[in-house]
């Protein structure tokens, strides 16, 4: 690299409906965001080609960001799921259809490419980009969540976010609020993400989407606001739990449904309040995140800069 070059990274993130990337710009202390840009999510109709249609699409992707923003030096992949970090390759994904376990991904896009690739899980990667960047800044411990399809979650302890020993670390989402609730995609009853997923707000507020919801809730429509102060209660107890365990600084959620703003925050911060009792809420801030629909493609970026340095 040139001297008085700033360093380019890729990053993807990997959705059901979009895939988005993001091309950062590193020079010194100094991240700057070049480009952003999302194109549909290629889903087969057959389930069982949607990996390798996906895979196609994300080198396919990768190339014309490179092509146009490029050189990178690195490539970070943000995928809705478990993966294994060392192979490069998915566990499992609740939210997509197809046949995911030990599907080369990192692999295929790196060959395609030219350049290293490596697997962050989704909301992981968003948490690192709030925290680097975003409404985490300065916190020495951070809870995230993300609202969409399904919740995803993060944690960050001593400004690092913490991966397990296999990249599972912080699945918020996957936490068992209640023993004998609903099924949740990931095969347990009454996960977090069985009460507080996209599908189950829209129900809850008796709309058709989660951002029907959401509209609805904000122009006062009463079953809407319940069904959010409902949804805010479960996603409460589920904070409440990563409280007591971590006792973060900040919690940070983010996603779609958070553009409900206080019609959710009001009753998360309101179950708190009557579920902390190990430690001093004052001290833990709730706040919506900074960076928007492009977090987890920036922060996959970060991931993959922190990845090919080592």
């Amino acid at each position: 690299m040139m001297r008085g070059v700033a360093a380019r990274h890729l990053g993807l993130d990997l959705g059901a409906t979009n895939l988005k990337w993001a091309v950062v710009a590193h020079d010194g202390d100094t991240w700057t965001t070049k480009a952003t840009e999302q194109v549909p999510t290629r889903l087969a109709a057959d389930a069982d080609a949607v990996p390798a249609a996906i895979v196609a699409q994300l080198a396919e992707v990768a190339a014309a960001a490179i092509a146009e923003w490029g050189p990178v030096l690195s490539i970070g992949i943000g995928v809705p799921g478990l993966y294994d970090p060392a192979a490069g390759t998915t566990r499992m994904m609740v939210n997509i259809p197809g046949p995911w376990a030990g599907q080369a991904v990192a692999g295929p896009v790196a060959d395609a490419v030219g350049v290293p690739a490596f697997l962050i899980n989704d909301a992981r990667a968003f948490g690192l980009a709030e925290l680097q960047l975003g409404a985490g800044r300065g916190a020495r411990s951070m809870v995230g969540l993300t609202l969409g399809t399904g919740v995803g979650g993060v944690v960050a302890i001593d400004g690092r976010v913490h991966q397990g020993h296999d990249g599972t670390a912080g699945e918020i989402g996957h936490q068992t609020i209640d023993p004998d609730g609903p099924w949740c995609g990931c095969g347990n009853r009454g996960c977090l993400e069985a009460f507080a997923r996209a599908d189950r707000i829209a129900a809850a507020c008796g709309a058709a989407t989660a951002e029907e919801a959401i509209r609805a809730a904000q122009a006062g429509d009463q079953r809407a606001r319940a069904g959010l102060t409902e949804v805010g209660r479960y996603l409460g107890i589920g904070i409440a739990n990563m409280i007591a365990v971590i006792t973060p600084d900040r919690i940070v959620v983010g996603g779609g449904v958070a553009a409900a703003g206080e019609l959710l925050f009001a009753p998360i911060r309101a179950e708190i309040a009557r579920r902390v009792r190990t430690t001093s809420i004052e001290d833990v801030s709730v706040v919506p995140a900074e960076l928007g629909t492009w977090a987890g493609a920036i922060g996959a970026a970060l991931y993959g800069a922190e990845r090919a340095a080592t």
